[in-house]
């Protein structure tokens, strides 16, 4: 049994009990679907079912968790219409991003794009598919973040702290393995993405944005309904 942390006297109890359950959730130790019992989480922790609960409240208000009436909580498991409507979301506010990066990214922050870009293009997959997610994190977090747009900024960072982590391992085929097929056009799109951009052409960047996103999102969709 954990004992209870001893920054608790900086920071609320149930922060640091909701810190630990993300993580737990984020790097799969409590799998899609999964039941959340307070109890057990409370003994698991080592601390009182208290700020399990509030905890449980706070994930639940950040989409990692889903009460279900009279049964409970658990770790929320997506489905293929999930990610359809994510990556419509993505694909809308992400796009918006570019095109404002395109009129505000800097001469360092395209040179960082490029480099991720290389970097990204070198990966062997799947030996290194997870440094290839973690490259193109930062790749899709350095446009929305050159957009200068606080709003859009914060609304994208607060969905990618989740995604897509989470999102991988309720496809297990496709946790440990591309996407079948959107190795090449990954490279391409980003690639087409960073010409925009460099070219500073709002529109050409927004449509770029959108287009890698939905192509993406179609095919993961495929993958997912394959795999049922």
């Amino acid at each position: 049994m954990a004992s209870e942390p001893n920054t608790r006297s900086h920071r609320q109890l149930h922060h640091w009990v909701a810190d630990r359950l993300r993580s737990d959730i984020l790097e799969g130790r409590l799998k899609p679907g999964e039941w959340l019992r307070q109890e057990r989480l409370a003994q698991a922790y080592g601390v009182s079912q208290m700020p399990v609960r509030e905890a449980l409240k706070q994930l639940a208000a950040e989409g990692l968790v889903e009460h279900v009436p009279y049964r409970g909580v658990r770790v929320v498991e997506f489905s293929p219409e999930d990610v359809e409507d994510l990556y419509a979301c993505r694909a809308f506010i992400e796009s918006m991003a570019a095109r404002s990066a395109a009129q505000n990214v800097t001469d360092e922050e395209l040179s960082d794009l490029e480099e991720l870009h290389e970097q990204m293009v070198r990966c062997k997959t799947p030996e290194e598919l997870a440094k290839y997610r973690e490259l193109n994190r930062r790749f899709h977090g350095l446009i929305f973040s050159a957009s200068r747009r606080s709003y859009i900024v914060r609304t994208l960072a607060q969905l990618w702290s989740a995604f897509p982590t989470m999102l991988w391992s309720n496809i297990p085929r496709i946790a440990v393995a591309s996407v079948p097929g959107r190795d090449e056009p990954d490279a391409a799109e980003h690639e087409e993405i960073v010409a925009a951009l460099a070219a500073r052409d709002p529109e050409r960047a927004e449509r770029a944005v959108r287009r890698h996103i939905e192509s993406a999102g179609e095919m993961l969709v495929a993958g997912m309904r394959a795999q049922t």
